[in-house]
C-alpha cells in the first residue's frame, strides 16, 4: 500500500482506539483498584502480557473472530455481572462509596490477574473488528492493534490513581463498565441473528456516536459528583482536625 494511503488509515484506526479506550480503561482500573497499592504494578504487567498474547491471538485469527460473536456475549454480561456486584455490595455496606472491597480482592492478585485477561480477551476481539473494519492490510492492522493496546493500559494507569483520590468515582467507574458490558453483549447478540439465526431484523444496533455520547455524558455529570463529594470530605476531616488538635 502507498504510505499516502496509508498513513490516513493508520490515523483513523488510532482514532477509533483511542475512542475505544476510555471504556475498555476503566474497566480494567477497576478491577485492578482493589489490590494492595504495591501489587497493582505487577498484576498491570502481567495483564500486559496476557494482553500482548491475546492481542497477537486475535490478529492472526481476525478472520475467523468475525464468526465468535458468543464470546462477546459472554464478555459482556460478564462486565455488567461485575456492576451489579458492586452496587449490591455498596448497598449491603451501607451506600458508602468506599465500602467492602470487590470479590477479587478477596480472593487475590492471580485471580486479578485472571479477570484482567478475560477482559483483554473480549476486548481483543472488539477491537481487532473494529481495526479490520477499517482496513485489511495486515501491517495496519498490527500497527493499530497494537496502538490502542498501550492507549488502553496508559489511560487504565491514570484511572487507577484517580480512583483512589475521589473514591466516589468508582461507582461511577461501574455505570460506565455496565455500560460497556451493554454494548459488548448487544454487539454480539447483532452477529448471533446475523450468521446464526439469520434475522437481520433481530440486530439493537447501538450506534458508535449514541454510545460516546453516553459515555462521555456519565463520566462528565459522575466526576462533577465525585470531586464535589471528595472536596467535601475533606473540608469535613480538615474541620475535625481543626476542632480536635492532637
Amino acid at each position: 500500500m502507498d504510505l499516502a494511503m496509508a498513513i490516513p488509515i493508520l490515523l483513523t484506526i488510532v482514532a477509533l482506539e483511542a475512542l475505544l479506550s476510555a471504556d475498555n480503561a476503566m474497566v480494567l482500573a477497576v478491577i485492578v483498584r482493589p489490590l494492595p497499592l504495591r501489587q497493582r504494578p505487577r498484576a498491570m504487567f502481567w495483564g500486559l502480557i496476557g494482553a500482548f498474547f491475546l492481542r497477537a491471538v486475535a490478529i492472526a485469527l481476525a478472520v475467523y473472530l468475525i464468526r465468535l460473536w458468543w464470546v462477546e456475549v459472554l464478555g459482556g454480561v460478564y462486565l455488567m455481572y461485575l456492576t451489579l456486584s458492586h452496587f449490591i455490595r455498596l448497598r449491603q455496606a451501607g451506600g458508602g462509596d468506599a465500602g467492602s472491597p470487590p470479590t477479587s480482592a478477596v480472593a487475590g492478585f492471580w485471580p486479578v490477574v485472571l479477570q484482567l485477561n478475560l477482559v483483554n480477551l473480549a476486548f481483543s476481539i472488539d477491537s481487532i473488528l473494529v481495526v479490520v473494519a477499517v482496513t485489511k492490510e495486515y501491517l495496519l492492522v498490527v500497527g493499530g492493534a497494537f496502538i490502542g493496546m498501550a492507549l488502553i493500559w496508559l489511560a487504565a494507569s491514570w484511572l487507577v490513581r484517580l480512583l483512589d483520590r475521589y473514591p466516589a468515582m468508582e461507582s461511577v467507574a461501574f455505570l460506565l463498565v455496565g455500560w460497556a458490558g451493554l454494548k459488548l453483549a448487544l454487539e454480539g447478540w447483532d452477529g448471533f441473528a446475523e450468521q446464526i439465526a439469520h434475522h437481520g431484523e433481530w440486530t439493537v444496533h447501538l450506534s458508535q456516536a449514541f454510545f460516546l455520547g453516553v459515555t462521555g455524558l456519565l463520566f462528565l455529570l459522575g466526576s462533577f459528583y465525585a470531586i464535589g463529594k471528595g472536596h467535601l470530605a475533606e473540608a469535613r476531616s480538615e474541620s475535625n482536625r481543626e476542632r480536635h488538635p492532637k
